[in-house]
């Protein structure tokens, strides 16, 4: 059972959150809303050095977790619908990595929808990915939601060169959304609903078809992934999708896959109990395979 914690967000976020999602109008309401700033919080540049540079077009912010370099680091990729600005508890975590495994964490900050698509992202996450492992470091991807989805697109991508690991949290892992098994979760799911979504998904693949592997990496190809770890919650749509991902797996792929009952979607950054063993797994799970 679930902890009065997770309970309480989940009453919080149905109240806060659904509506953004639950017709396809207000999902074009929420697409079309102003975009707010990406930088670092000051909480996270007076605990580390951070910096910012402008690759390929779009900003990537490092935080440096000692006084040199890291040969292997963290590239994280926040989620928000492919549509909504890195947040507070993007942030939150991305410290805690930092912090506990040692490595640097680049940031890579991609135009979100409807200004940028899916293929624009994905081409600037390879060549951050390129630029590293040029200079002789290892890349271990993370990502929640949105995120999660492109990390590992950029890991097929990459074909899986230079990339220690991935972490998924939650990941949107098909823009179709159609998998006949989330018809059972939805109700359950306090925050996402699939008609909200539907216009982000559209103008994320922005003319390629929702199933298309470059935006849609359930359809792409899994072999020769690095070790794969998928955190999900039971109260989340996206858990349909990343069962299948589970069960489509190849053998010679190591992955840990965990779902924690009557959690909501990305629990691990969210402020409830659950949260800490799920950042724990992450933690452990970047040092196994940094």
């Amino acid at each position: 059972m679930s902890s009065w914690q997770m309970r309480g967000v989940g009453l919080f976020t149905r109240v806060a959150y659904r509506r953004k999602f639950v017709t396809e109008e207000a999902g074009r309401r929420t697409l079309a809303r102003p975009k707010g700033p990406s930088a670092p919080p000051a909480r996270l540049t007076k605990r580390f050095t951070v910096t910012s540079s402008r690759a390929h077009g779009f900003d990537v912010h490092t935080v440096q977790a000692g006084p040199s370099p890291s040969g292997t680091v963290v590239i994280y990729l926040h989620g928000g619908a492919y549509t909504s600005e890195i947040v507070g508890e993007h942030w939150s975590l991305i410290g805690e990595i930092a912090a506990r495994t040692g490595c640097d964490v680049h940031v890579p900050i991609y135009g979100l929808a409807p200004a940028h698509n899916g293929l624009t992202a994905l081409d600037f996450v390879t060549r951050v990915i390129a630029g590293l492992v040029a200079q002789g470091r290892r890349c271990y991807l993370a990502g929640d939601s949105a995120g999660g989805g492109l990390a590992l697109l950029a890991a097929q991508a990459a074909a899986g060169a230079g990339i220690s690991g991935l972490t998924l949290l939650a990941p949107w892992l098909d823009l179709a959304m159609d998998n006949p098994e989330i018809d059972a979760i939805q109700p359950f799911d306090p925050w996402l609903v699939r008609p909200g979504l539907r216009p982000m998904a559209a103008a994320w693949a922005d003319g390629l078809a929702l199933k298309d592997p470059r935006v849609s990496p359930l359809h792409g190809e899994l072999a020769g992934l690095p070790p794969v770890q998928i955190l999900v919650g039971t109260r989340d749509i996206t858990l349909a999708d990343c069962r299948a991902l589970r069960d489509a797996m190849p053998p010679e792929v190591a992955l840990t896959y965990h779902e924690e009952p009557g959690a909501l979607h990305v629990y691990p950054l969210l402020p409830v109990p659950e949260a800490r063993a799920g950042r724990q797994a992450v933690v452990t799970h970047i040092q196994h395979n940094r």
